[in-house]
């Protein structure tokens, strides 16, 4: 089958950049969440990113569009690693759109 990748696949590259990115969603949401609620964005993110005062006066905005952005991230890659029936993986692709779509809306509709 094309296209469908589980743990049991016996391409261990494949399983690992599944881990990796469920990973990397799980840092996103947890970074997102993180600026939302403390409302501070990490100094080396400033640091790195080289954010503009009118963007560093944002971070319920973009804490708020990283969190939705991972969880629909994580929630997309579920079902290539757990076992899920097909409804179950079509109401997990429409949660992972959902989210996204609340992402961008809540990127552009937060605004001060």
């Amino acid at each position: 089958m094309i296209g469908r990748v589980t743990v049991d696949d016996p391409d261990p590259v494949w399983v690992a950049l599944r881990l990796v990115s469920v990973v990397l969603s799980l840092v996103v949401v947890v970074l997102g969440v993180r600026v939302a609620v403390t409302r501070r964005f990490p100094t080396v993110w400033v640091r790195v990113a080289r954010l503009t005062e009118s963007q560093r006066s944002e971070p319920l905005r973009r804490g708020g569009f990283l969190a939705l952005l991972g969880a629909s991230l994580f929630v997309q890659q579920v079902p290539s690693l757990v076992a899920v029936p097909v409804v179950g993986g079509r109401v997990l692709f429409a949660l992972a759109l959902l989210l996204l779509v609340t992402a961008v809306g809540w990127f552009f509709l937060l605004r001060r």
